[in-house]
């Protein structure tokens, strides 16, 4: 009788076990580590599962990849049905960055505002906004050059910055409303 496994994700538990024909094969913790079968889904469960005689089968049909990405906190895209509910209506201070795929400076602060949604995390809202999505919100707040971050509390506009800017203008701007 085959078993098969499609993927094995070691996301946030500290062990995890694959159950084969006897005996089962008990893996440590892997933060952000995602076990996936290439060529062959049986090749890849052999792998990871004793045969009969207690010996481990060929690796190389299995491949362990890094995933982290999939695990990494993401800054959530806001737009014209989202922006009441998560932008104005916030009980926290929100941060927004008004970007557009086509441009290149956006792409530079993209891991600036991510590190800092992560580290004022419970304390901030992080989102982003598509100008080209959603052009009627960026000409509401003036937007005639971006990347541009605006910070909100309350529902109404207290700060912004204009440009591609170190990570610590954004630091000095966030800490003025928290």
């Amino acid at each position: 009788m085959a078993t098969f496994v499609d993927s094995l994700a070691v996301l946030r538990s500290s062990l995890v076990t694959i159950s084969s024909h006897r005996d089962p094969l008990v893996l440590p913790q892997a933060r952000g580590l995602r076990l996936r079968p290439s060529a062959s889904v049986a090749r890849s469960v052999r792998a990871l599962t004793r045969d009969r005689f207690g010996s481990y089968g060929s690796r190389r049909g299995a491949s362990v990849v890094c995933e982290a990405q999939d695990t990494a906190l993401e800054v959530a895209p806001v737009n014209d049905s989202t922006w009441q509910s998560l932008v104005l209506d916030s009980e926290f201070p929100v941060l927004v960055e008004f970007w557009a795929p086509w441009c290149g400076p956006c792409r530079m602060i993209h891991p600036v505002i991510n590190e800092l949604a992560k580290q004022y995390a419970g304390k901030l809202k992080c989102y982003k906004l598509n100008t080209d999505e959603s052009p009627s919100i960026a000409t509401r707040y003036g937007i005639r050059s971006i990347p541009t971050v605006i910070i909100f509390k309350g529902g109404e506009k207290k700060d912004t910055v204009i440009g591609a800017v170190p990570k610590s203008t954004l630091t000095s701007s966030i800490e003025k409303f928290l």
